[in-house]
């Protein structure tokens, strides 16, 4: 018969325990001392670790991240992502509060490395024909649990860069413990305390008769490409280097009067150029860690692929997804049966993809004023006055083919404007959407999708940035921009030298938005940029479409709608709920 298992957890380890419920087909209820104790629950405990890892295909009420940026605009208006474009989010109302679920994913992290050393190897370990396979369970056990230590990194990261410093909990506190001693850590100290744990799974290691074996592989095959490996711990040191050396986490000034500085800025005593040289050491490190043979797909296109998302050597990090269509019924166009249109990108992003003109071959910004760019303004050849390849592998446009049909985004065309939920934008996604599907009523196909956390591109362009920082002139910033740029599929334009540091920093940021684009990047990118009131908080634009006989006028729609950033947005507000609980805390800046 079926029974239930229930292990009880702590929402946070401020919320009173509840309980959550594993389902499992089994002839006994089964007690937490079995749970901890048995090989096999112990395995499918760490499983679920990985669960709570940031999926951004729908992840504001159904929205992505990039519909709250410049990137893109969300058709249904009652989304809770619209929130943030209107500024009227607060302490009790925050379209994206994680606080619970991280500091709940923490404490079962907490908990797993306070209990996986209980599972009962006695059968293997009193048997002497089974030796081998007793130290190769011992053996993983240790793997799982600097697993666990990397993915409760990786959750406090996705904490600071919302919230700042917050309190570091390494044991599994239950709600018998007294909370009201807990304080808020440093920003300094919660950076030292991740970057700790991405050198504990670095070094892993366990010496079994004699023999020294590394616990972490550099780079797992294929199929396993969504486990941690030495390249995803190194990379989140990295990453976090490159955030602590950023404006926002070494400008306070932007809080005013705020007494308590230090939860949102790095400390004082380190010389900014310091964080910026370990920012680029690191990354560099990346990109010269051995045994992973990371490198840039040769496709722009198929990286993002359904069946390609964790099968190539550029992902170094990858949230593995569940076998669905919901992404594509939210995000193909109105005019496809079921489809939603949900995230359609905006002129401001468009407009980023750089022009290669055709008679000199270089690459210059897209210009409405320039009748040659406008009258080539989707092209997308190998020849004359054309585009970006990736603004084709990234965005639907008009008049193109997509899921063998001509899209009709003109206005009165079936994709296009007047119809209930259509882009307001003029343009549709493309990236990530499994063109494949058919989400028609009768023809439900669904396909595993991947979302990448860490790809070695944004690693080349974390590289490039620092060292522009803390070594300008140095040939690696072009070197490495540059490969990006020349990715077979995109064969874009290099950046030559003779340009100043102020330049070359405008150039990698534009090369991160049009590379990176809604990968859930540009969000925290314009903020620890301190860039935001001018992105966030600028107007987002589309453009008009009116077809003629064959023929088509493009016009620039200056303001789709207007956007509000405030300097508080910076940093998420403390969740209220928890302020009230910890009554000695104070809120974040301007809230």
């Amino acid at each position: 018969m079926k029974r239930y298992i229930y292990i009880c957890v702590a929402l946070t380890f401020f919320l009173a325990s509840a309980c959550q419920k594993l389902e499992r087909d089994i002839d006994t209820t089964v007690g937490q001392d079995e749970v901890f104790s048995k090989e096999s629950y112990t395995k499918n405990r760490l499983s679920a670790l990985y669960a709570d890892l940031p999926s951004g295909f729908l992840e504001v009420d159904g929205a992505m991240l990039a519909s709250a940026t410049d990137e893109a605009e969300h058709t249904l208006e009652t989304s809770d992502i619209q929130l943030f474009n209107i500024g009227s989010w607060n302490p009790n109302l925050n379209p994206d509060n994680p606080w619970s679920k991280y500091f709940k994913a923490i404490r079962n992290a907490n908990l797993f490395l306070e209990n996986s050393d209980s599972v009962d190897l006695d059968r293997y370990k009193n048997d002497p024909s089974q030796q081998t396979l007793y130290f190769n369970k011992i053996t993983e056990i240790k793997r799982w649990k600097y697993e666990a230590r990397f993915l409760r990194a990786f959750y406090y990261f996705e904490l600071i860069k919302r919230y700042g410093g917050v309190p570091i909990i390494t044991k599994a506190l239950s709600r018998d413990d007294d909370f009201v001693g807990i304080q808020r850590d440093s920003l300094d100290k919660c950076v030292r305390f991740i970057k700790s744990e991405c050198d504990s799974v670095l070094g892993a290691s366990i010496v079994i008769n004699g023999v020294r074996s590394t616990l972490i592989p550099y780079k797992y095959a294929d199929a396993e490409l969504g486990r941690v490996t030495k390249g995803a711990a190194l990379a989140l040191k990295a990453k976090v280097f490159l955030y602590a050396a950023s404006d926002l986490w070494n400008t306070p000034t932007w809080a005013g009067s705020y007494a308590q500085p230090h939860l949102i800025s790095m400390q004082t005593n380190v010389e900014r150029s310091v964080r910026w040289d370990s920012a680029q050491r690191v990354a560099k490190q990346v990109i010269d860690l051995p045994g992973t043979s990371y490198a840039l797909h040769s496709s722009y296109t198929d990286l993002f692929k359904t069946d390609q998302s964790y099968k190539n050597y550029e992902h170094i990090f990858v949230r593995r997804g569940d076998n669905t269509n919901d992404f594509e019924k939210a995000n193909f166009s109105i005019g496809f049966e079921n489809g939603k249109s949900g995230t359609t990108p905006t002129e401001n992003l468009v407009d980023a993809y750089e022009v290669i003109d055709g008679t000199t071959g270089a690459a210059v910004a897209f210009d409405w004023n320039n009748p040659t760019h406008v009258t080539n303004i989707y092209n997308f050849g190998a020849t004359g006055t054309r585009r970006d390849p990736r603004l084709n592998a990234n965005i639907i446009v008009n008049n193109t083919t997509y899921k063998s049909r001509t899209m009709e985004i003109w206005e009165g065309g079936i994709d296009g404007k007047g119809i209930d939920l259509a882009t307001k934008t003029g343009y549709y996604l493309k990236k990530f959407l499994d063109d494949g599907l058919n989400i028609a009523s009768g023809l439900d196909k669904k396909s595993v999708h991947g979302w990448p956390l860490m790809r070695l591109a944004d690693v080349y362009l974390w590289y490039a940035e620092a060292l522009n920082e803390s070594n300008p002139g140095h040939a690696d910033v072009l070197i490495y921009l540059n490969n990006v740029r020349k990715r077979i599929s995109v064969a874009m334009p290099v950046v030559t030298g003779g340009k100043t540091q102020s330049q070359i920093r405008d150039i990698i940021r534009h090369e991160r938005q049009v590379e990176l684009a809604f990968e859930g990047h540009r969000f925290w990118d314009v903020r620890r940029w301190m860039i935001a009131p001018v992105t966030l908080g600028a107007s987002i634009s589309g453009v008009k479409i009116v077809k003629s006989g064959t023929n088509f006028q493009y016009t620039l729609i200056p303001e789709v709608e207007k956007r509000v950033f405030e300097p508080k947005m910076y940093f998420y507000p403390i969740p209220q709920m928890e302020l009230l609980k910890m009554s000695s805390w104070s809120q974040n800046p301007l809230w």
